[in-house]
């Protein structure tokens, strides 16, 4: 049986040519080929590893506005984030759903001065933490943006609120008691990163048809005569690509990008964010179902968010160098952990209750002596000739999960004036895979389980329904005709149906693919060797896979997923 992810290479090798050639599957390289494709432009895709494996896979699942952009006076970045997520909230309600972030303060007045010297000097100065009266100003500035001109600017959040200690430990008794106040306010969770970047491509794939074409495991490794050498991951084949214009949206690896395109840049200056998730039921109960956000001494922010029944604690901002590995290191976890005690304190935490870990480098600009917390995180598009040929290489200096629809029509828009061509359509408030016709009332979503639950019981269409948004529809029909579809024993919640029809549809060509990217299984600490060997067998038939096949990608993913995990060892999986 042919998987979608093995006709991704035949179909670039049958017709080595387009208009556009995306390097980087990511979510923005992933939403400039979903936007080129509905222009009706020749475009193809390619991702050297997996499908949003990068960058985009290390967020804090978050859509914010970025309100403590505001004190680098990043103001159109901060009306674009904002606008962004009011219209997330609209079109992909099935992963981006409202977030109720609340700030613990332990001060009135400090950063009050230093705030606007910060400003004036682009983010230099010496810092310090921010008072009562800093944040209720920015909160204020951010609500006024909330509330912008604009179908997809109008309020889709409540206004922030201010609370003095004594409602603030009401509210949240687990504080530090030290606590003066705390400031509440709204923006998005995202809950399912990389299943919205699957849609986003799916999409683009649907909108194009054969002149839309994408394919993981191939890497852009050289240029000949003016074409780009393309190599399959999986055989080591070669073949030399033409197009017309060249978009590198390949993230913090944009400079090694167009160092195998032999034109070599300096564009970016990435930092290293990692993330821990715990398992932690009274930490859960502590946050009362809120993120709470808050500054460290350094200037760096940090969150523990509750997300899928774990807390997610993040994150570092670390210069990195990106010929080096990516991981979560002890002494992030060491700092992990001294912060949460920090916010709530009679809470013990320990490395014990870790149950996954992940890292990844921000696609930074290059920033001098900047510090990392006050470096921009807007975007900006550069340009430059393909080594000995005609065509012209775009590169995506910058850019975010939240504004990844402005950043791809923005970078779409640079590709169309090169191909003169007119731009046919907007992506502004085209719904995204699964938030398509997705039930937003109670009795809308009971109405679409009763529809759909025909052969699939409906409890378990509407835990698909979560999962997946309206694409659960064709989730619900292949398990109604997998004759072999029976839940998993160690991966409650799954079925052997559900994981075949994701690895023969969704480009999964390695087990780590269903475990990290296509399924929740690793982030919630149920890849366990148990059940990434159940995993394994359900999927083998539709994959291809022999016994041996399927013991060395036990192996690989189980390697994966514990990769920063310095207490796992495969040993103990045999």
């Amino acid at each position: 049986m042919t998987t979608r992810g093995a006709r991704g290479w035949a179909e670039l090798a049958e017709r080595p040519y387009a208009d556009v050639l995306i390097i980087g599957g990511g979510i923005n390289g992933l939403a400039t080929f979903r936007d080129l494709a509905l222009q009706g432009v020749d475009v193809a895709l390619v991702e050297r590893d997996d499908f949003v494996s990068g960058a985009s896979a290390a967020s804090s699942h978050m859509i914010h506005g970025g309100i403590r952009y505001l004190e680098n006076g990043e103001f159109r970045l901060v009306q674009e984030a904002v606008t962004e997520r009011n219209a997330l909230l609209r079109i992909a309600p099935h992963y981006v759903r409202p977030l109720q972030t609340t700030i613990p303060i332990f001060s009135t007045f400090s950063g009050v001065l230093s705030a606007p010297l910060r400003f004036l000097r682009h983010g230099g100065g010496k810092h310090r933490e921010r008072g009562a009266a800093l944040i209720k100003i920015g909160l204020v500035i951010y609500d006024s943006f909330s509330r912008g001109g604009g179908v997809f600017g109008r309020a889709t959040v409540p206004r922030h609120t201010f609370h003095g200690r004594k409602r603030s430990l009401a509210q949240l008794p687990r504080l530090n008691p030290d606590v003066k106040y705390t400031a509440t306010y709204w923006d998005a969770s995202l809950h399912d990163p990389e299943r919205l970047a699957i849609d986003v491509l799916r999409d683009g794939r649907a909108a194009g048809g054969e002149r839309a074409r994408a394919a993981n495991r191939t890497a852009a490794v050289g240029v000949d005569g003016g074409r780009v050498v393309l190599r399959d991951g999986m055989t080591g084949e070669e073949l030399r690509f033409t197009a017309s214009v060249v978009v590198n949206a390949s993230g913090p690896w944009t400079d090694l990008t167009n160092i195998a395109l032999g034109e070599p840049t300096r564009y970016m200056g990435g930092t290293k964010g990692s993330h821990i998730v715990l398992d932690h039921p009274e930490l859960l109960a502590a946050t009362g179902g809120r993120e709470l956000f808050f500054e460290n001494e350094d200037g760096r922010i940090v969150l523990i968010y509750p997300l899928k029944g774990r807390v997610l604690v993040g994150t570092t901002d670390i210069e990195h160098e990106m010929t080096e590995p990516i991981v979560c290191t002890e002494a992030e976890v060491d700092y992990f952990i001294e912060l949460i005690e920090q916010v709530l304190p009679t809470i013990p935490v320990d490395r014990s209750q870790i149950v996954y870990r992940f890292s990844g480098v921000r696609p930074l600009p290059g920033h001098g002596d900047v510090s990392p917390g006050f470096v921009s995180r807007d975007y900006r598009v550069e340009s430059a000739p393909l080594a000995g040929g005609d065509a012209t290489v775009l590169s995506l200096v910058g850019g975010k999960w939240t504004t990844f629809r402005a950043s791809a029509e923005h970078l779409a828009d640079r590709v169309l004036e090169l191909l003169a061509q007119p731009r046919r359509t907007s992506t502004r408030g085209v719904p995204i895979g699964g938030g398509r016709g997705y039930p937003t009332t109670e009795r809308a979503r009971q109405q679409w389980i009763s529809a759909h639950a025909v052969d699939v019981p409906s409890a378990r269409v509407a835990t698909l329904l979560d999962r997946y948004g309206t694409v659960a529809a064709d989730v619900v029909d292949a398990i109604a005709a997998d004759p072999d579809d029976a839940l998993l024993e160690h991966a409650p919640g799954y079925s052997s149906g559900e994981l075949r029809h994701l690895a023969e549809t969704e480009d999964v060509v390695h087990l780590d693919d269903l475990l990290l990217r296509r399924t929740s299984m690793a982030f919630i600490g149920a890849a366990t060797p148990e059940a990434v060997t159940e995993v394994a067998d359900a999927v083998a038939p539709v994959l291809g896979w022999d016994h041996d096949r399927s013991a060395r990608e036990v192996e690989r993913a189980l390697q994966r997923v514990h990769a920063a995990d310095p207490t796992w060892s495969s040993a103990s999986t045999r």
